[in-house]
């Protein structure tokens, strides 16, 4: 062969009949053998039993209008009864929440989804001032919507702060949008401004206005619903929004205290994690319902719920920690060396490039800290709390409705599911975006 003769390839050649598209990833990977082929026919056969099962079961057969139990066995006894569903639905959302008063709950979280909602948006400047100002003032507002009474001075200026942040919050949104326009930016040129002052110029418009709503809000009030009346999937989402929301700061510091060159607080940092992380949520929940009123005045004893809020925070942060442990471990002590070698400080060092890797690192295991969160909170129902698992056992044991089991867990098993697949996904959606961005 001359090798001097200049190569001319060949045209590629199209694949072989089967092995692209649909029917390639079927042979591939359900029919590439007999045994193969014979275990996908087998499963297919065993889902199509069961999915005809459950539809004959559920909507074929079942009842949908119906006073009782006993008119639904009358009527159709191998059938569902979703009628008995239908009219607990509100029950099992609101929990024994007064009807009257409900709108209150839908507000509450229409509020937050508005308050949260700029984090999501894209050009949105500060977004680590707006879930601050949600975490410091969002507690406030929704507590006093959600169980009311009488307000004092110092409740009203809570309201009016959280009210001006929310304003604060909506207003980057503004101050993006114009950015994004040219408008904004012509106008931070000329003022000679950068993001801190912007933030603090919107700080004091925040208090100026918190000023103005005070005496438009001291008129308003909410009669007083007990905590004990809360309860459904509403409080599942409190427990579980409220131990997410906190165990992750918590965490964070938990995980720096460990790893912290001052002994004392290494080893009380460790004993507090050891210890809540040797013993199961109940028994954490026992001692914060039970045992802590022993130890304070007959009229200083917190309200049940309060407690159940910090035993879960407290008992979730201990496991949070050892997850964001295990990501400021995965930082190459190189990154570190260097950016201490152009004088950044440590502390910058620690906000600036090793949190957002180890964050970024552990998102599969924090969505998985999540996910078991949401789940652990049915184990308060054991102290008295009637969160969404409890009120499905509620209304087989009416009455009206006695023998109502199977319906109700299936919509509750739906629920969860649904939920964890959606911090799931959006666990993974984050993750692909981050890593997008490198």
């Amino acid at each position: 062969m001359n090798p001097q003769t200049s190569f001319i390839p060949k045209p590629s050649l199209p694949p072989p009949t089967g092995s692209a598209g649909p029917f390639g990833w079927i042979h591939r990977n359900l029919f590439y053998s007999p045994g193969s082929a014979l275990l996908t026919l087998a499963t297919l056969s065993l889902l199509a039993w069961g999915a005809w099962f459950v539809f004959d079961w559920g909507f074929t057969k079942a009842v949908w209008d119906a006073s009782s139990r006993r008119e639904c066995l009358d009527r159709s006894p191998e059938g569902a009864c979703w009628a008995g569903v239908f009219e607990w639905t509100g029950a099992l959302i609101y929990g024994r929440y007064p009807q009257t008063e409900r709108w209150r709950v839908d507000l509450a979280f229409a509020v937050v989804a508005f308050w949260m909602a700029p984090l999501w948006l894209p050009r949105v400047c500060s977004k680590p001032v707006i879930a601050l100002s949600a975490v410091l003032f969002g507690p406030v507002l929704i507590g006093y919507l959600l169980s009311g009474g009488p307000r004092g001075w110092t409740m009203q200026m809570g309201i009016a702060l959280a009210l001006s942040a929310l304003a604060f919050s909506w207003l980057h949104v503004v101050l993006g949008w114009t950015t994004q326009r040219g408008l904004g930016q012509r106008w931070f040129r000329r003022a000679g401004r950068n993001e801190n002052s912007i933030n603090a110029s919107v700080v004091l418009l925040v208090l100026l206005l918190a000023m103005v709503i005070i005496p438009l809000i001291s008129a308003w009030s909410l009669p007083p619903v007990k905590t004990n009346l809360w309860g459904g999937l509403f409080l599942t989402f409190l427990i579980a929004g409220v131990g997410v929301v906190a165990s992750l700061p918590l965490g964070v510091l938990l995980a720096l205290g460990r790893r912290s060159s001052l002994l004392f607080i290494r080893a009380l940092v460790i004993a507090y994690i050891e210890l809540l992380r040797s013993v199961p949520l109940i028994t954490v929940l026992f001692m914060a319902v039970t045992m802590m009123p022993l130890f304070l005045p007959v009229d200083k004893n917190p309200d049940k719920l309060l407690l159940v809020l910090f035993a879960v925070v407290f008992f979730s942060s201990a496991y949070m920690a050892e997850v964001i442990r295990g990501g400021l471990q995965a930082v190459g002590s190189g990154q570190v060396e260097a950016a201490l070698s152009i004088g950044l400080g440590r502390w910058q060092v620690m906000r600036l490039i090793v949190l957002p890797q180890a964050l970024q690192h552990m998102i599969p295991n924090i969505a998985s800290n999540f996910i078991g969160l949401l789940k652990d909170t049915t184990v308060v129902a054991i102290v008295g709390l009637y969160d969404f698992t409890r009120m499905l056992q509620v209304p087989s044991q009416t009455p009206t409705w006695i023998g109502l089991h199977i319906e109700l867990f299936v919509i509750g098993g739906t629920v969860y599911l649904l939920l964890c697949m959606s911090i799931s996904r959006y666990s993974r959606r984050l993750e692909r975006k981050l890593a997008d961005k490198q």
